[in-house]
C-alpha cells in the first residue's frame, strides 16, 4: 500500500464533517501530491516494461515507449 493513503482519508473525512484546519488542508495536498508522484511512478514503470508483440512473434513496440515516455511526469 502506498505510505500515506490512511491519512489521506482521515483528512478526506475531516473535511467532509468538521473542516480542516490551514495546516491540515497544507498537509493533505502535500500528502496528494506525494500519492499522485507515487502512481505516476508506477504507471510509468509498468508502461515503460511493456512489450507489443504482432502476430509473428516480432517486437512492435512504440519507440516512444521503448524510450521511456519522455515528458510523462
Amino acid at each position: 500500500m502506498i505510505k500515506g493513503i490512511s491519512r489521506i482519508n482521515e483528512l478526506a473525512k475531516k473535511q467532509k464533517t468538521e473542516g480542516l484546519t490551514n495546516a491540515e488542508k497544507v498537509e493533505q495536498q502535500v500528502l496528494r501530491e506525494d500519492y499522485l508522484r507515487e502512481i505516476r511512478g508506477q504507471v510509468l514503470n509498468t508502461i515503460t516494461n511493456v512489450k507489443v508483440m504482432d502476430p509473428l512473434g516480432n517486437d512492435v513496440t512504440p519507440a516512444k515507449i521503448q524510450n521511456g515516455l519522455s515528458g510523462f511526469n
